[in-house]
């Protein structure tokens, strides 16, 4: 065939973008099973961060993927759970029979793209235990510097709560008020990405305050019960009554 022909490039480039194409295809289908192991790699990972776990895996362990399998295994269990028909993602946290944590996962949208993270509550479904967050192209100094510990360390012992209330988490451009367990100081430089936080935040734990609610009124009607259970154990005397109130009591002879 005449290579100088207009036919022989075109059956020429026809054949080469078909063999890039399965090329590629043929990468895509080897690879995926690794991308998925490596993506779900990831997003354990950073739930453990939020309550502190995993974070020594590069440092400890040569297995890093193992390492951090292993501890999720051992601490996380996934659920769902159901709120307005919609089915969400919940993670709960045992360290041991009384450390309890409940881990939120958090979306949003920055200045320049997505924006995600985790956010952990303590048992008392109030107060943060730690959170982490990610972005994909935040500007770096600036918007950015939600991934750094200095930030997320900021949010550790903050409450959710006012009361009754829920308020969220406030990021203040100019600083935090001292002393109050709502705010967090912005990133200076990033008050786009630092307000878009604040956001994702407040929509995204907002979405489980129904569930949040159910548990304290178990966990309120539990303590009820043991309280009725501990009247019941313990009979009332008069002595006993009177010396709940402070009073010396002489018993009749």
């Amino acid at each position: 065939m005449d290579t100088n022909k207009n036919l022989y490039t075109i059956i020429y480039s026809t054949v080469l973008v078909v063999l890039v194409a399965v090329v590629l295809a043929l990468a895509a289908y080897l690879l995926k099973d690794a991308q998925q192991r490596n993506i779900s790699i990831e997003t354990k990972q950073l739930v453990l961060k939020a309550v502190h776990l995993g974070e020594d895996a590069t440092q400890l362990a040569a297995d890093k993927a193992g390492y951090i399998e292993g501890e999720y295994a051992k601490y996380i269990t996934d659920t769902t759970i159901t709120e307005g028909g919609e089915s969400l993602p919940l993670y709960i946290c045992r360290i041991d029979s009384v450390q309890k944590y409940y881990i939120v996962p958090l979306h949003g949208a920055g200045l320049w793209g997505p924006i995600w993270g985790y956010i952990a509550l303590k048992g008392d479904i109030n107060t943060v235990y730690g959170s982490v967050f990610d972005h994909k192209g935040e500007t770096p100094g600036l918007g950015a510097e939600i991934a750094t510990p200095q930030f997320q360390a900021q949010f550790a012992d903050k409450q959710i709560f006012d009361g009754d209330n829920f308020v969220s988490i406030g990021v203040v451009k100019g600083g935090a008020e001292k002393g109050n367990t709502h705010q967090v100081d912005a990133i200076s430089g990033g008050t786009i990405t630092s307000k878009a936080l604040e956001g994702m935040v407040k929509t995204c734990v907002g979405e489980y305050l129904g569930y949040f609610k159910t548990l304290k009124e178990a966990a309120a009607q539990k303590l009820l019960l043991q309280s009725d259970s501990s009247a019941i154990a313990t009979p009332i005397t008069d002595s006993t009554a009177v010396s709940a109130a402070g009073e010396q009591v002489t018993p009749k002879k």
